[in-house]
């Protein structure tokens, strides 16, 4: 009879410590910055875009919006010369119950301004 037998060591790694390698790992360093270098550009890139691309569309946006507002402007402006319009004024103040009329002559009273004289001169003006 062929009897298998499993021989087993006992072999303790503990003491074996791996040493670093300090080349590998500078390079392994150096990639990682030179990486996260470049992915800070890209999205400083890309932040940079969106941002142009933001402020063109809110460009256009108050563009059309300042349009529409002088459309409403130019029609505001043409109400009002239409309705301050003398003629117009007179036509409503007689028409209404108020029975306003243009003034007569006869029933008008002009005043003449008065006018300012000036200091004699022999008088002091206080001044500061």
């Amino acid at each position: 009879m062929d009897f298998e037998y499993a021989i087993k060591m006992d072999v303790r790694n503990n003491p074996i410590v791996r040493e670093i390698d300090r080349t590998r790992q500078r390079e392994l360093w150096r990639s990682v910055a030179i990486g996260v270098g470049l992915v800070v550009v890209i999205l400083f890139s890309l932040w940079q875009r969106f941002t142009v691309m933001r402020v063109g569309t809110d460009i256009e946006r108050m563009q059309h919006q300042l349009q529409e507002e002088q459309v409403i402007h130019r029609q505001l402006a043409l109400q009002v010369e239409q309705l301050s319009q003398p003629r117009r004024i007179a036509k409503l103040a007689a028409g209404r119950p108020l029975y306003m009329t243009p003034p007569d002559q006869a029933s008008t009273l002009i005043l003449e301004r008065a006018t300012v004289t000036p200091p004699p001169s022999s008088s002091v003006v206080a001044a500061r």
